[in-house]
């Protein structure tokens, strides 16, 4: 079953609650995460059929337009991109560790899908914005040239949209840092 991916954000928490409310009554979909980020603004994240999605984001966008920040539509994500935004993905060894950080959801959303389907490497963790005053961020490990290969490319991606904030790849973390990374 192909599946995509689906943000949208507004403004005002009562404007992301009823566009979340005309999602979900549009189209079968399910909501992987809707919330207040910080600074007070509202993001929904769904998932579903591609044509689902597209018709929930629509109609998100039509309910409040003057609230909507921006919305987007990922068809065909990487698999390992659900596992690592609901924060069960099971990385058995960490190798090289790459880290990237955007100033929002959307475009780590992108990155990340990006980077996955660059290199061979796992997606360790996702965190959309919450607790970060809006901004998000990416572990990821594989093999040093994997790793490099695939943050290079997320980089590159969230730039293109002026969304890039900063990254890392750590060719050989140390053990005492494995603990708290997976």
């Amino acid at each position: 079953m192909a599946k995509a991916i689906a943000v949208a954000e507004y403004k005002t928490v009562s404007a992301g609650v009823t566009a979340a409310d005309a999602m979900l009554k549009a189209a079968d979909v399910d909501v992987v995460e809707a919330a207040t980020v910080c600074p007070g603004k509202y993001i929904i994240v769904i998932t579903g059929q591609l044509s689902a999605v597209r018709a929930a984001v629509d109609a998100a966008k039509s309910r409040y337009p003057e609230q909507h920040i921006g919305s987007f539509v990922l068809g065909n994500p990487h698999e390992g991109l659900f596992a690592a935004m609901y924060g069960t993905a099971e990385v058995k060894s960490l190798r090289a560790l790459g880290i990237l950080e955007t100033f929002d959801v959307a475009s780590m959303l992108v990155a990340a899908d990006n980077a996955a389907k660059t290199a061979e490497v796992e997606l360790i963790e996702m965190r959309l914005a919450r607790g970060m005053c809006g901004k998000s961020y990416l572990m990821l490990t594989g093999e040093v040239a994997a790793v490099q290969a695939a943050i290079d490319r997320a980089k590159q991606t969230a730039a293109n949209e002026g969304m890039y904030l900063d990254s890392s790849v750590i060719a050989r973390p140390d053990k005492k840092l494995l603990g708290s990374i997976i």
